[in-house]
């Protein structure tokens, strides 16, 4: 159809247009909000929240829309059911860890974007162990509080069996208990250790790395086989560090501060270019895991901000 959000339709679509043109702008950061938790992916986000405009563009009315939000989310949430279905065989064979593509906020952020505990990465790497309608189902639920009802519109599944749903995917969510322990810890906390991991890992500082880093704490890189990184995940800050400096010594990055996926994280860059994006969890006023992403096709959005 060769529309964009914000274009004006004619003739019959006048009355959609205008709404549209009203809420849109409203309900676009839920729209993509729901999108992103259900696929994990910035672009995939991006992707079906212009194909969620589209379909409302190109209806004949709005009318019998009571709930517009409610009716977009949902929309959403069935073009993203359908992605992340077909992404789970893809990344079954993806090469190395796969991490989910970092999403800026706060002042970076190119769109508002409705920020909560269920966007955080290890949150979504809570999510990307559920089956993609335990998935659905937990998202729209938790994060929206969309009613079973049109859950079960988006699933082809009654009501009751969606709550089974929701109710089995929070029972794994908590088993985790990795979001909840990175969430204790302050912002301010969160943000003192990053700026000091920033310092240490500028300075090569093995010492004070030692000291941010918990005794067990997991380093994770996610390169999708186009970038070297580690094919498993490594333990022990001994080990991490180790490796950082190596790494950070052969490549001299400069660490810019920014909020990554609702909390404090750091973007690497070389030679003005964006190469890497590093996010934290936090606990017992140490780091207990460093996340980074390597991946260029997932580092696209950052570099479209000029990073």
């Amino acid at each position: 159809m060769g529309l964009h959000p914000g274009d004006r339709l004619t003739g019959p679509y006048d009355a959609v247009s205008a709404r549209l043109d009203t809420e849109w702008t409203e309900h676009r950061p839920a729209v993509f909000g729901a999108a992103y938790r259900i696929t994990g992916s910035v672009a995939d986000a991006e992707d079906v929240t212009q194909d969620t405009w589209l379909r409302a563009a190109s209806r004949e009315s709005l009318d019998d829309i009571r709930d517009l939000r409610a009716w977009l989310i949902t929309v959403a949430a069935r073009r993203a059911y359908d992605v992340v279905t077909s992404a789970r065989a893809r990344r079954e064979s993806y090469v190395g860890p796969w991490l989910p593509e970092p999403l800026l906020t706060g002042p970076d952020a190119a769109q508002p974007v409705l920020v909560d505990d269920t966007v955080g990465t290890a949150m979504l790497l809570v999510l990307e162990e559920l089956s993609p309608p335990e998935r659905v189902a937990f998202v729209l639920h938790q994060a929206f509080e969309v009613p079973y009802e049109r859950i079960a519109e988006v699933l082809g599944k009654s009501p009751a069996a969606c709550r089974q749903l929701a109710s089995r995917a929070r029972r794994k969510v908590a088993a985790t208990g990795e979001p909840r322990a990175s969430g204790r810890a302050s912002r301010a906390e969160k943000q003192r250790l990053v700026a000091a991991f920033r310092a240490a890992y500028e300075s090569g500082d093995a010492a004070e790395l030692m000291a941010l880093l918990d005794p067990d704490a997991i380093y994770v890189t996610d390169g999708g086989g186009k970038e070297f990184a580690a094919r498993k995940v490594m333990a022990g800050a001994a080990r991490i560090v180790a490796i950082m400096l190596r790494v950070s010594a052969k490549l001299t990055p400069r660490l810019v501060p920014a909020d990554v996926n609702g909390e404090p994280g750091l973007i690497h860059v070389r030679n003005g270019r964006a190469f890497a994006v590093d996010t934290f969890e936090f606990e017992g006023g140490r780091i207990t895991a460093v996340r980074r992403v390597l991946n260029p096709d997932k580092l696209a959005g950052i570099r479209a901000r000029g990073r």
